[in-house]
């Protein structure tokens, strides 16, 4: 029996891999089954023992995404370690094909009507939870709001992302994203934190596999 459980677990992320996959490479209108089980060299049958339909899988795969960035510091620390987040998902957007999948599919929503809003909260959450730190240990502005700042860095980020894919394949993300904290940064980090705080594309690289 825990033979067959483990069969069915890595048939399933074998089928989420190759799902993200098409997806990254055609969206959701230009994926199809019959191509991701090509690429996942398995049996429809096997698909849809996983998955009920495309839309499933789509939805899965968006939920996927924080499954596969490895080595994110789990305890929150504060406003750097939330500015080396965003460069840590700057560059696994670059590399990561779940991530981009994921990521693809949550802002194309409209093509396939899955109108999946959790990952942005997940994301939401993540980022309050550093602010949160920062709060506590007196590095942001005392009129900052946490929620509120969480969620434009999240849309900021999205839209950042959307921008670059576009004009450079994301080849220049990093720095979009040190130029969304230049404006960003005035309103949330408190006078003396500006000297302490390092924008360096290069932070959070080590947390990558």
């Amino acid at each position: 029996m825990a033979v067959r459980q483990e069969r069915a677990v890595r048939t399933r992320e074998m089928i989420l891999e190759a799902a993200a996959e098409v997806f990254d490479e055609s969206g959701y209108a230009g994926a199809s089954i019959m191509r991701i089980m090509e690429r996942a060299e398995t049996t429809q049958g096997a698909i849809y023992f996983h998955f009920k339909s495309k839309e499933d899988l789509a939805r899965a795969v968006i939920m996927y995404q924080a499954a596969r960035l490895y080595g994110m510091p789990q305890e929150a620390r504060g406003l750097q370690q939330l500015i080396d987040l965003t460069f840590y998902l700057a560059h696994e957007l670059q590399r990561n094909v779940v991530l981009r999948a994921g990521v693809r599919l949550a802002v194309e929503q409209s093509e396939s009507g899955l109108a999946e809003y959790s990952i942005y909260q997940e994301w939401i959450e993540c980022f309050r939870a550093e602010l949160s730190v920062a709060r506590a240990q007196g590095e942001l502005r005392p009129e900052a709001d946490e929620d509120a700042f969480a969620a434009v860095l999240v849309a900021g980020f999205t839209g950042s992302q959307v921008m670059s894919q576009i004009a450079s394949g994301r080849a220049d993300l990093p720095d979009r994203i040190t130029r969304l904290w230049r404006c960003l940064m005035p309103g949330i980090a408190a006078a003396d934190m500006g000297e302490r705080l390092v924008l360096d594309p290069q932070r959070g690289r080590e947390w990558a596999c």
